[in-house]
């Protein structure tokens, strides 16, 4: 069975129509890459959670920070699956916050690979606001679809 994650894409009005929340993982391999290497705030679901509960927790350790809450329903966007074979679940909130609060939770990768030595970095290194169109190509694959998703609920 694919691993399964669950995300929170976070959005707010701006001039130019709409900007979303997104960041850019942590880590040596991803240091100097822009497209490909943001992300819609996810993580793993954990076995008999609820997949939007996930969502929100997830959120809140990437991001440091609990989601804003939103007078309105959260969106459900779906899912899609990802060149990995892992399927992600998403749901959008209206809602903002400071990325310069931004503190994500740490992971351990080995690095360089295959090299036996630990390396403790952020699963996030940064966060920005964007808009949907600045957002899409610099994502994971298939994770702008969600935004395209969001836009069409929004119209």
């Amino acid at each position: 069975m694919p691993r399964t994650s669950a995300a929170l894409l976070l959005y707010r009005p701006a001039e130019e129509g709409i900007e979303v929340l997104v960041g850019h993982m942590g880590g040596p391999f991803w240091a100097r890459k822009e497209a490909g290497a943001w992300t819609i705030p996810k993580g793993e679901i954990e076995p008999d959670e609820d997949a939007h509960a996930a969502a929100l927790r997830e959120f809140a350790e990437e991001i440091g920070v609990a989601a804003p809450s939103s007078s309105e329903p959260d969106i459900d966007l779906g899912e899609i699956r990802q060149r990995s074979g892992k399927i992600v679940r998403c749901w959008a909130r209206r809602g903002s916050l400071d990325v310069a609060t931004i503190v994500s939770n740490v992971a351990v990768v080995e690095w360089p690979p295959r090299s036996g030595r630990q390396l403790e970095v952020p699963e996030l290194d940064r966060a920005a606001w964007l808009t949907p169109e600045v957002a899409a190509p610099l994502l994971v694959t298939g994770q702008s679809t969600f935004l395209t998703r969001l836009a069409t609920h929004l119209a």
